[in-house]
């Protein structure tokens, strides 16, 4: 077999909870207290909450969603229980876990995968036989079917004597977290050896050893999973030294990190060493951690480790900045953004930028069960506001989650006492994990970059195999009255996008193999260049751009404002002999989208596989997405294309079938191998095409100061900024520096200014600034401020910035 990614592993995990629709358990009487005594009464306690958390409660069954869902169940289930062939290497002849001792790498793989989408199937079919309108309720034979299939992989292959082969999360986490649920689910309907050989073999490939040491595959999101085994494992038979291990080996989650897996203090979450990875690893991580708070919390083995504050504080710090109306942000999703469409089994359903963000949110709900009433009430709010914008995929059509989940959410939905909260508008920088966010009254923003600390990207298993460039200085943007309604990134993108034509990104158009550079993030430029300044409103972003697998070089800077984000090139070198360009934009049109390009007034390439080229254009306007302004003039590139791929197409495990979107792509064409060369625009989120028209006229709205391999730099007077990066010293505009920084500063109406400075390079050991500009005091300076001198101009001495972790360092002023 060569199927490297096969259905029902964790890497689907949102799409499983998804699409098997766990709803409320028809109730199954456990062991009586008095054949148990007291001791196994709080073990039986744990076993009817499990089921609750995982199955649901609280819902009508015979109401919609829930009614379609159960229903549909129920039919899945009866299918895989007429399928059902148990032989030697398998329990369904298309899940062949196979031979032991396989031939090849790929073959194990691929039958340690088939044995986790066993269980899953087997898990689903329990699932039915416990939940009300099924119409598989209590079923007898379906009852016999899931003990049959039980044995038969127990017998066959998941035992205390089986050698693990393959993908080791199938042994260690998927599998036994799925037959942990089934003999939760089924307790009183196993026998005593049923139970003792399921409890051996879960042993025999999850010990102790395995939390022994946070490190390897035992940190993070895998922690927490493996975490997950020990408390059912322990429940299950009510071995309490298995659920205090579990319940103690959480909390090396808690504390931040300064590198490899785990949460920062900025706010960044990596997985796999080198990739951001909130919206997907980090998904993991909050649905375990809060079921796990859930259904410890009052026990004997509550989590009460006071660091479990750092991971609630990340609820607002680490996942709202990425969460925009019911989705998060592909660009810390990982190799997830090519699973939309799995082959395979029907119960699971589409992923995508949303349905992620459904599951995110609603772990968020469930979190909040165990937090302060204050943040339990801000989250609701929140979670609230993103739900209700979320005009692309409505949460009470029940596509993106299970029942369990959905039964929060309409909850909370239905509840007068809560209002949608707002997102909080304002900057986010992760110097960490190279992202930035962006949020104003108009549009939403995001960009996402690389260095020798991140990944360009990161593939595996088959999966992403032309992710290339999204650490490319990729800027994704959505307007507030976005016509996609938010589902720009959502709706077939990733397999049909060109993936050399990435938004934001300026790339050489180098033909790259399938997962070019080596998988699991070690693809990563040879440059520690990335990082910004902000005051948490404004904010100036830079990238030293290298080529994957490439000579390109470039410098990017971001200059992100009220109403739109200046973006600088300069620098821009390649000698691969073939073309470099520069991606103004690429707008998804959907299927059969036809809107108007107009580029200085005059309507451009209407048809599809049309395009054109204008010499000196100010402006552009793509109607329903925004508008673009050239300052200077540009000579710009538009093309209207139809594309067609499947999902297979960039990941193993995909789909075959055909997907078709349409396209408008704004390019600047450098040339062959050019040499230095530069490009400059503004981009205007959901701007009509007067006010793009306008806003190109204002010659004095904008100054772009300098725009240069050595420094870049814009001021916007309206906004009393100034922004410069300064690649290497010297002076933009009124401002002076020794070493290489970014700078932003912000002037007010008040007679206050911000000086905001940071070190994208974590390597200047002393730097000073000279702002021209006549200061009366300074107010406040962090430690890093050696030394701060008012007066006609401002001085100011830093001393080491290199431990600051390229964070900010803020000055406040009173200006003369």
């Amino acid at each position: 077999m060569t199927s490297p990614s096969l259905p029902w592993s964790r890497r689907a995990f949102l799409a499983t909870s998804a699409a098997v629709g766990a709803a409320l358990t028809v109730a199954v009487p456990g062991p009586s207290a008095s054949a148990d005594g007291p001791a196994d009464d709080e073990f039986a306690a744990l076993r009817a909450k499990w089921r609750a958390l995982y199955l649901g409660e609280g819902f009508s069954p015979t109401a919609e969603p829930f009614k379609s869902k159960l229903a549909a169940l129920g039919t899945q289930a009866k299918a895989w229980q007429d399928a059902m062939a148990p032989a030697d290497g398998s329990l369904w002849p298309d899940a062949v876990f196979g031979d032991p001792d396989p031939d090849t790498d790929t073959e194990s793989f691929a039958h340690s995968e088939k044995l986790q989408t066993s269980y899953e199937r087997v898990r689903s079919m329990a699932e039915a036989f416990c939940q009300p309108g099924t119409g598989l309720t209590g079923d007898a034979s379906l009852r016999t079917a899931v003990l049959t299939a039980v044995d038969h992989l127990g017998e066959q292959v998941f035992n205390a004597s089986q050698k693990q082969y393959g993908n080791w999360y199938n042994f260690q986490i998927g599998a036994p977290q799925r037959l942990l649920d089934i003999c939760v689910l089924m307790y009183e309907h196993l026998s005593a050896a049923q139970l003792t050989a399921a409890i051996a073999a879960v042993d025999h490939f999850v010990p102790d050893s395995l939390v022994a040491s946070y490190s390897g595959t035992s940190t993070g999101a895998n922690r927490i999973d493996l975490c997950r085994v020990l408390a059912l494992r322990g429940i299950l038979d009510g071995t309490a030294a298995k659920v205090a291990l579990a319940r103690d080996s959480v909390s090396p989650v808690f504390p931040y990190v300064t590198s490899g897996d785990g949460l920062y203090a900025d706010g960044s979450l990596i997985q796999h060493t080198y990739v951001p990875y909130t919206g997907s690893y980090g998904a993991v991580l909050i649905d375990g951690l809060s079921r796990l708070f859930a259904l410890l919390g009052g026990s004997t083995w509550a989590i009460t480790d006071s660091r479990r504050q750092i991971f609630l504080d990340a609820v607002e710090a680490a996942y709202a900045p990425f969460l925009h109306d019911g989705l998060v942000m592909d660009n810390v999703a990982g190799r997830a953004i090519s699973r939309g469409l799995v082959a395979g089994d029907t119960l699971k359903v589409q992923q995508d930028d949303h349905s992620r963000g459904h599951g995110i949110i609603a772990s968020i709900l469930l979190l909040g069960q165990g937090a302060s009433a204050e943040e339990n009430a801000r989250w609701r709010a929140l979670a609230k506001g993103w739900f209700t914008r979320d005009r692309y995929s409505d949460v009470t059509s029940g596509r993106t989650l299970g029942v369990a989940a959905l039964s929060r959410v309409t909850a909370l939905l239905a509840d007068a006492g809560v209002k949608a909260a707002a997102e909080p508008a304002g900057h986010r920088l992760f110097p960490s994990m190279a992202r930035a966010t962006h949020r104003t009254s108009r549009f939403t923003a995001s960009v996402s970059m690389s260095s020798k600390a991140i990944t360009f990207y990161e593939n595996g298993n088959g999966e992403n195999l032309h992710g290339w460039h999204t650490g490319s200085g990729m800027l994704s943007w959505w307007a507030a009255d976005d016509s996609a309604g938010g589902g720009q990134y959502s709706d077939g993108y990733w397999p049909t996008v060109d993936p050399y034509r990435l938004p934001g990104t300026t790339v050489s158009r180098k033909v790259l193999a399938d997962g070019e550079g080596g998988a699991w993030g070690a693809p990563r430029p040879d440059t520690t260049w990335v990082g910004g300044a902000t005051d948490g409103t404004y904010a100036a972003v830079a990238q030293d751009t290298r080529g994957l697998s490439s000579t390109l070089r470039a410098r990017k800077a971001w200059f992100f404002l009220d109403d739109a984000v200046v973006c600088l090139g300069a620098g821009i070198t390649s000698t691969d002999g073939v073309g470099v360009e520069s991606v103004v934009d690429t707008r998804n049109l959907g299927v059969s989208g036809t809107a108007r390009l107009t580029v200085d007034g005059r309507t451009r390439v209407a048809d599809p596989g049309s395009n054109a080229t204008v010499q000196d254009a100010r402006w552009a306007h793509l109607a329903g997405h925004g508008g673009y302004v050239f300052p200077g003039g540009t000579t710009l590139t538009a093309l209207r294309e139809e594309r067609t791929a499947t999902w297979q197409s960039i990941n193993g495990g995909g789909s075959d079938d055909p997907v078709t979107r349409r396209y408008v792509t704004l390019l600047a064409d450098h040339g062959t191998d050019p040499a230095d060369a530069s490009y400059a625009y503004v981009l205007l989120p959901g701007a009509s095409e007067p006010r793009t028209a306008a806003r190109a006229a204002d010659r004095g709205w904008i100054d772009i100061t300098v725009n240069s391999g050595a420094r870049q730099g814009v001021r916007v007077p309206s906004l009393g900024l100034t922004s410069a990066v300064f690649w290497e010293p010297g002076t933009v505009d009124r401002v002076t520096v020794d070493a290489p920084l970014i700078v932003q500063i912000r002037e007010r109406r008040d007679g206050t200014a911000t000086v905001c400075v940071s070190d994208p390079n974590r390597a200047v050991k002393a730097a000073t600034l000279i702002w021209r500009r006549p200061v009366a005091s300074v107010t406040s300076k962090p430690g890093s401020v050696t030394a701060a001198t008012p007066g006609r101009e401002l001085k100011l001495t830093f001393g080491d910035l290199g431990g600051t972790g390229g964070q900010t360092q803020k000055i406040t002023l009173r200006l003369s």
